[in-house]
């Protein structure tokens, strides 16, 4: 009888620690939109940082991944940021002339563009990052 019930008390301290995880990342993004909302530069300041990255990387760590296993998701994060930038520097321009979703579209697109392309490059240079 004693297995059932520590069995049953595993599955539910890895479900309060999933359900912790959701609520601490999810506060730090509402902490972030609410920032924003008062001021752009806070807001944007604040969302540029690598909280969401460092959060993963804690998460990770504190579930036994191993260093080898937490430095190949950073330099990955580092070979994925990249691609990203062009629509930073789309979305501004696109959302004053065409409105909200028409942006979030094209930069999705050119997102899903730029990172194919950057692929392509990465491969030439000897490494894959999809």
């Amino acid at each position: 009888m004693a297995p059932r019930c520590a069995t049953a008390q595993l599955g539910l301290v890895l479900v309060l620690f999933f359900l912790t995880k959701v609520l601490l990342t999810a506060s730090i993004i509402v902490l972030v939109t609410e920032v924003a909302k008062r001021s752009d530069k806070f807001g944007g300041l604040i969302a540029a940082l690598p909280l969401t990255t460092f959060l993963i990387v804690f998460w990770m760590y504190y579930e036994g991944a191993s260093p080898e296993k937490i430095s190949k998701h950073m330099t990955y994060t580092v070979f994925f940021v990249v691609p990203t930038l062009p629509m930073f520097l789309v979305f501004p321009y696109v959302i004053a002339k065409f409105g909200f979703y028409v942006a979030v579209s094209i930069s999705l697109v050119l997102t899903a563009l730029c990172i194919y392309l950057f692929n392509m490059l990465s491969e030439h240079a000897g490494f894959k990052i999809l």
